[in-house]
């Protein structure tokens, strides 16, 4: 990956749970299951004669372009999982994100209002968790998806602690 030009120098990216990959497939399989099946009506609808409009042919080019847009993102969803990276430096939190449009996001421990962690269904069923971090800015809150429990937990009390301890100017 060639992220020289907004990565600052000598980082060492940890990165989240290569299971993370599974929680983005079913979201992508059940996402892309009902948009699939959404589009296809008019072509039922015109197979069965209850419709005369659209045409055969773009009733059947609908579903058919949203099928070949949804394998595109199935393609790319392992290689955004492994672009998903953190760093903890000393006075802030590097998050990284992105293969086409790249985020290096630095949030300053003195500027967290709090962090939380979310577990969905699939997650929890994989021992991960999302690590969000919020901010005064709403543009500067980000968020670490696909960590393994442990490494969420322990993050959360290390970064709250940390973010304590600046606001207390120590």
């Amino acid at each position: 990956m060639h992220t020289e030009a907004i990565d600052p120098p000598g980082i060492a990216w940890q990165r989240v749970s290569p299971k993370y990959i599974t929680v983005r497939l079913v979201e992508w399989a059940v996402g892309n299951l009902v948009a699939v099946l959404l589009l296809s009506l008019p072509l039922l609808f015109v197979l069965l004669g209850v419709w005369r409009w659209p045409p055969l042919w773009l009733a059947v080019a609908l579903p058919a372009a949203m099928l070949v847009l949804a394998l595109w993102r199935l393609v790319l969803i392992p290689r955004q999982v492994r672009a998903i990276g953190y760093a903890e430096r000393d006075d802030d939190l590097l998050v990284r994100t992105g293969i086409f449009f790249q985020r290096t996001m630095a949030v300053p421990y003195g500027r967290m209002q709090y962090v939380d962690i979310g577990v969905g269904p699939v997650e929890r069923g994989l021992g991960l968790c999302t690590l969000k971090l919020h901010t005064a800015a709403p543009g500067t809150n980000a968020k670490i998806p696909g960590l393994p429990a442990a490494e969420g937990a322990r993050l959360r009390e290390q970064l709250a602690a940390r973010g304590e301890a600046r606001l207390a100017g120590l």
